[in-house]
């Protein structure tokens, strides 16, 4: 089995890609989603992030206030890595995992789509790594139609690395600014 790791910056593409590979039957593992499942209400790691930001991190429903573990976060480097120290050992167990039992089942390729590949040095555990990346301007008109704000936006891309880094180290390089047929195609010729 070829295991892929898919990153890039926010808003340039991870989770289309995500969505054009699971249509065309790709295993993906998607460590966004894994990351809102360890957080669940219950999860020891609710528990750990509560401890350490505080009780009012967690809404009366008991569901973690995800807007304002942000706004506390990636703004300071300091509570990022404490946050990251809970979250990321986690998170990578999970996506391991999901690899051992997509091998034992004998699937031809895999995608394991991680925003943060590089910040968390996972780059040696795939066989080759894809970024989906697209120009600045395209970055933010699409972070700005989900709603997002000109600070967060700043605050989110500087806490991880410039996307013309994580290009320059990956196998291959999906440029999102086309059509999603042009886009599909990209990833079609890499993953098979």
């Amino acid at each position: 089995m070829k295991v892929y790791g898919l990153t890039g910056g926010v808003g340039m593409g991870k989770s289309t890609s995500d969505k054009l590979l699971r249509e065309r039957g790709v295993a993906v593992a998607d460590t966004d989603a894994i990351a809102r499942q360890i957080v669940e209400p219950g999860q020891p790691a609710l528990v750990e992030i509560q401890a350490l930001f505080g009780p009012d991190i967690v809404s009366p429903d008991g569901r973690l206030r995800r807007d304002e573990l942000g706004r506390r976060v990636f703004g300071d480097s300091v509570a990022r890595g404490r946050l990251e120290a809970i979250l990321h050992p986690r998170i990578r167990e999970i996506w391991r995992a999901q690899i051992q039992q997509w091998r034992t089942q004998g699937l031809p390729a895999a995608v394991v789509v991680i925003p943060l590949l590089y910040e968390t040095s996972a780059q040696d555990q795939f066989d080759s790594i894809i970024c989906v990346a697209c120009t600045a301007g395209s970055q933010w008109q699409r972070l700005k139609a989900r709603g997002w704000q000109d600070g967060l936006i700043e605050q989110v891309i500087r806490a991880q690395w410039p996307v013309e880094k994580k290009m320059e180290l990956a196998n291959y390089v999906v440029w999102t600014e086309g059509s999603l047929d042009v886009h599909a195609a990209q990833l079609a010729g890499i993953v098979h």
